[in-house]
């Protein structure tokens, strides 16, 4: 098993479920898209279900209810919510199903996956988690700010992050490596302003300072 293979394998992955963090359907769509129409893209055994003609419709469907739910303030706010279970388990999926294709850039998928499915599973539904809490936290923020007038721009910029992240992740996973570090540093950036905004506690009266 060459040490290179795994690392790809795992940068496929990450970048699937950090792509499903931001938009659960996106990458799963995306993955069985590439396999239906992409001679050099071949998906597992386990995974073939996904470039089924049931599971492109029904998936794509989905992809775009939650595109345009997710740009109507208020009600993103209810599909965030909603997707707290949905996209985890996207990443799961997306990050099992990714990381032991046959891609463009991976002709020949390493072991280390298939003897360990329950690894990237779980892999992608913490990394998946994580995005999407981040997201969702973010999205309450700025629609206080902004009384929801920045809901469609900010979907927009995660639908492209999320897209751009799956597409590179299928074909050049080099570049997928890089949108997914910004991605990390955005996340960062993300959390350090939501920190600075929340209110602080009102500190308590001084001991023995108190005016009788």
């Amino acid at each position: 098993m060459a040490y290179s293979g795994v690392v790809i394998e795992f940068v496929i992955g990450s970048s699937l479920a950090a792509a499903a963090g931001l938009n659960a359907w996106m990458p799963l769509f995306l993955l069985g898209l590439a396999a239906r129409l992409l001679p050099a893209v071949s998906l597992p055994a386990g995974w073939s279900w996904l470039s089924s003609d049931l599971a492109l419709w029904i998936i794509g469907i989905l992809l775009v209810w939650e595109i345009v739910a997710d740009k109507i303030p208020a009600l993103d706010s209810i599909n965030d919510i909603v997707h707290s279970v949905i996209r985890p388990a996207a990443g799961g999926i997306a990050f099992g199903a990714g990381s032991s294709a046959q891609t463009v850039a991976v002709d020949d998928p390493s072991s280390f996956f298939s003897q360990n499915t329950w690894i990237p599973i779980v892999a992608g539904i913490l990394i998946a988690l994580a995005v999407h809490a981040v997201k969702a936290t973010g999205r309450v923020a700025a629609n206080a700010a902004t009384a929801g007038i920045a809901a469609p721009v900010l979907s927009t910029t995660e639908d492209v992050a999320s897209f751009a992240l799956s597409v590179a992740a299928i074909v050049i996973p080099i570049l997928a490596a890089v949108l997914l570090l910004a991605l990390i540093v955005a996340v960062i950036v993300v959390v350090r302003r939501v920190r600075r905004r929340r209110p602080r506690a009102p500190a308590g009266p001084r001991a023995g300072g108190a005016d009788a």
